[in-house]
C-alpha cells in the first residue's frame, strides 16, 4: 500500500522543516515565497537513485535528496507551510510566549510580520501618535488600496483626540479636531459627534457618551484591531487569526452534522480540536420513549405549545386531550380533556402566549371551539353558518385575533369573542398562517396555490404555485420558509422570499389524505413528516433523503409536532389511535438500539 511509503516521505520533509539534525538538505531552486533568494545548490550534489532513478538532479530541480559537502542547508518552505508557521507565532505571541515565537522564526527563516508592521504596532499600543503616523508613509507603499491611508489616519487621530479629552487637555484636543482630522475631509458626519465630546463634564461622561474604553490598552488593542483590517496579511496577520480559522472549521463540522441537534456553542473551550465532531443518531429523536392511549379512535393532530410544556391532541373519538410535558424526564401526563367536539378535532391552534387553544373539525363542520387552557372552560363557540366549512385557523401574533376558513368559500378574522372583524369571500381556504408582521396572513386554496391576504388594504398577491394540490403547510419561525405536503408528491421546500422551490423531499408516501410535517430540532435544522406508510419521516434540512424512517405506528401518521424547546422531543398523531413520544435512545438501552441500527440509514424505533 501507498500509506507507508508517504509517511515516511513527509516524516524526511518534518525532519528538514525541523533544521535537518542529521545533516540531511532538500535543496530547491524555487525563490523563496517571502521573498528572500533561493539557495543554489552545490555541484557536488549526490542524486538519489529512489527519488530521480539515476538521473543527476539539476540545481534548480526541486527532486534531489543529496548532501552537500556536510553544508547544512534548511529546507525552503512552501507559501503554505509559512502560513501555518506565522499563524502559530501570533498565537503563541498573543500567549505571552515571545522568546518562543523569537526561536520559531529564527529556526523556520520566517518573519511574523512586516519590520514596518511590527514598528508601527509598538507606537500604537504606546500612544506615541505623531510616530504612529509617520510609519503610516512606510506602509502605503505595502498596501494593495493606498487610499485606506486616510482612513488609518482617521482612527489613529480620533484616537489621539479622545485621549488628549480624557486626560484634560482640552486645547489640544481641539487642535487635533480642527488642524488634523477636519482637513482629512473624511467622515464629516463622525467629526461633528467627536466635536460635541468637547462638552462632557468629565472623563467617565466621555467615555460613557463615545462608548468607548478610555486611555489604555484595551482601547488600543481595539484601535490597532481596526487598523490591521486595512493592512495585507503578509505585512501583518488579522487578530487572532488562527482562532478565527479553528472556529470556522469547528462550525462547518457541526453544520455538516446530518444530526447536530443542540446549541451551537461558538467557542472553542467546549470541543476538543484533536477529533472531528459528530453526533450518534442514539442521541436524536428516533426512539419511542412513551406510547399515549388515552384516545379511542384516530388521532388527526399534534401540536406543542409555544413553551414547550404543553402537548394537545385532536382525536375522531371528539375530544382534546392537553398534556403537560414534565421538562425534567421528558414524560407526558394528561393535564385536560376537552370534549364536546361533534365532528372531531383535525386542527389545533395555541395563541402565542399559549393562554388559549382554538380546535377546529373536518370538512363538515361549521363550528370553531376557542378553550381557556388554565381553567379548561370553553370561551367561545363560533358558528357564523351551518354551511361554513371552518377547518383551518391561525392566530395573529397580537394574540387578540384569529383567521379562519374552509373549503366551502369562508375566510374570516375574528376576535377571541367570536365576533367578525372582517371577511374575504371567494377563497376556497385549505390551510391558514399568520406572518409576523401582523398584517399579512397566508392561506393554501383549491388552485394549487398560497396566497398572500392583507386585511388591512385588501390587497392579495400569488406567492406559491404547485402543479398538484397543497393539503397542508407550515412556515418557519422567521417567516423566510414553508413547508408543503403536496398530493402525490410528498414534502417540498419553498422560500416565501425569493418565491421559488428549494427542495422536494423522498422517502414519504403523500396521496389526497390531510398530512401535517412541521420544521423542528435545534435552529429548525430539521423536517419531519407522517405518511400514509405508517412511518414518520425525518430529513436534515438541506438533505433530501431521509436520515431517520421511524416505524411503530400501525396506520397512516396524520401529524408530527417537534416540541420547539426541547429538540430531542418529537410527538407523531396516528389512525391507528395513539400519540408517539420519540427521543434519544434510553440510556440502558443504548447498544441494542445500536445493533437494530446497524449501519443502515433507516433508524428503527425501540418500542
Amino acid at each position: 500500500m501507498q500509506t507507508n511509503g508517504a509517511g515516511e516521505a513527509r516524516d524526511s520533509e518534518v525532519s528538514c522543516r525541523n533544521g535537518a539534525p542529521h545533516g540531511e538538505s532538500s535543496s530547491a531552486g524555487a525563490a523563496h515565497s517571502n521573498g528572500l533568494p533561493s539557495v543554489a545548490n552545490s555541484a557536488n550534489t549526490v542524486s538519489n537513485n529512489n527519488n530521480n532513478n539515476g538521473v543527476s538532479a539539476l540545481p534548480a530541480s526541486n527532486h534531489s535528496n543529496g548532501t552537500s559537502d556536510g553544508v547544512k542547508k534548511k529546507k525552503r518552505l512552501s507559501q503554505c507551510e509559512e502560513d501555518v508557521i506565522r499563524l502559530v507565532g501570533q498565537h503563541l505571541h498573543d500567549l505571552g510566549l515571545n522568546q518562543t515565537v523569537d526561536l520559531l522564526m529564527q529556526e523556520s527563516g520566517c518573519r511574523l510580520e512586516h519590520p514596518s508592521a511590527t514598528k508601527f504596532r509598538h507606537h500604537v499600543m504606546e500612544g506615541e501618535w505623531d510616530k504612529a503616523e509617520s510609519d503610516l508613509n512606510e506602509l502605503k507603499a505595502l498596501m494593495h488600496s493606498p487610499g485606506a491611508i486616510v482612513k488609518m489616519k482617521f482612527l489613529l487621530l480620533q484616537q489621539k483626540y479622545l485621549e488628549y479629552l480624557e486626560d484634560g487637555k482640552v486645547l489640544e484636543a481641539l487642535q487635533v479636531l480642527r488642524a488634523e482630522l477636519t482637513p482629512l475631509k473624511y467622515n464629516t458626519e463622525r467629526i461633528h459627534i467627536l466635536s460635541g465630546y468637547l462638552m462632557c463634564s468629565h472623563a467617565e461622561d466621555l467615555r460613557s457618551k463615545a462608548e468607548w474604553e478610555g486611555k489604555g490598552t484595551a482601547s488600543r488593542t481595539k484601535l490597532l484591531d481596526k487598523l490591521q483590517t486595512y493592512l495585507p496579511p503578509s505585512v501583518m496577520l488579522p487578530p487572532r487569526r488562527l482562532q478565527t480559522l479553528l472556529k470556522q472549521a469547528v462550525e462547518l463540522q457541526r453544520e455538516r452534522c446530518l444530526y447536530h441537534n443542540t446549541k451551537l456553542d461558538s467557542g472553542l473551550d467546549s470541543v476538543s480540536l484533536l477529533l472531528d465532531h459528530g453526533c450518534s443518531r442514539k442521541q436524536f429523536p428516533c426512539y419511542t420513549q412513551q406510547i399515549l392511549t388515552e384516545h379511542c379512535n384516530e388521532v388527526w393532530f399534534c401540536k406543542f405549545s409555544h413553551d414547550g410544556t404543553k402537548l394537545a391532541t385532536g382525536s375522531k373519538d371528539t375530544t382534546v386531550i392537553m398534556w403537560h410535558v414534565d421538562t425534567e424526564t421528558q414524560q407526558l401526563k394528561v393535564m385536560k380533556t376537552l370534549e364536546g367536539h361533534a365532528y372531531g378535532v383535525s386542527y389545533l391552534a395555541w395563541s402565542p402566549d399559549d393562554a388559549y387553544l382554538i380546535a377546529c373539525g373536518p370538512d363538515d363542520c361549521s363550528e370553531l371551539w376557542l378553550w381557556n387552557v388554565q381553567t379548561g372552560e370553553l370561551r367561545t363557540k363560533m358558528s357564523q353558518s351551518h354551511e361554513d366549512s371552518l377547518t383551518s385557523v391561525a392566530w395573529n401574533p397580537d394574540g387578540k385575533r384569529f383567521v379562519t376558513g374552509g373549503q366551502r368559500g369562508q375566510f374570516y378574522q375574528c376576535d377571541l369573542d367570536g365576533n367578525l372583524l372582517d371577511s374575504w369571500e371567494g377563497v376556497r381556504v385549505q390551510c391558514l398562517w399568520c406572518l409576523s408582521d401582523g398584517r399579512t396572513v397566508l392561506a393554501s386554496d383549491t388552485h394549487q396555490r398560497i396566497r398572500g391576504y392583507n386585511f388591512e388594504d385588501l390587497t392579495d398577491r400569488n406567492i406559491v404555485q404547485e402543479d398538484h394540490p397543497i393539503m397542508s403547510f407550515t412556515v418557519s419561525k422567521n417567516g423566510r420558509l414553508a413547508l408543503l405536503n403536496v398530493a402525490t408528491q410528498g414534502v417540498h421546500l419553498w422560500d416565501l422570499q425569493d418565491r421559488v422551490l428549494v427542495r422536494k423531499y423522498q422517502g414519504v408516501t403523500q396521496g389526497f389524505y390531510t398530512i401535517h410535517s412541521c420544521f423542528g430540532g435545534h435552529n429548525e435544522d430539521f423536517i419531519a413528516s407522517g405518511s400514509e406508510d405508517h412511518k414518520v419521516y425525518i430529513w436534515h434540512r438541506r438533505s433530501e433523503l431521509p436520515i431517520a424512517e421511524l416505524s411503530g405506528h400501525t396506520r397512516t401518521v396524520n401529524c408530527v409536532s417537534w416540541n420547539p424547546v426541547l429538540p430531542g422531543l418529537l410527538a407523531s398523531a396516528s389512525d391507528d389511535g395513539t400519540v408517539r413520544i420519540w427521543g434519544p435512545a434510553p440510556f440502558l438501552d443504548v447498544q441494542d438500539a445500536e445493533g437494530l441500527n446497524g449501519m443502515n440509514m433507516k433508524t428503527v424505533c425501540v418500542v
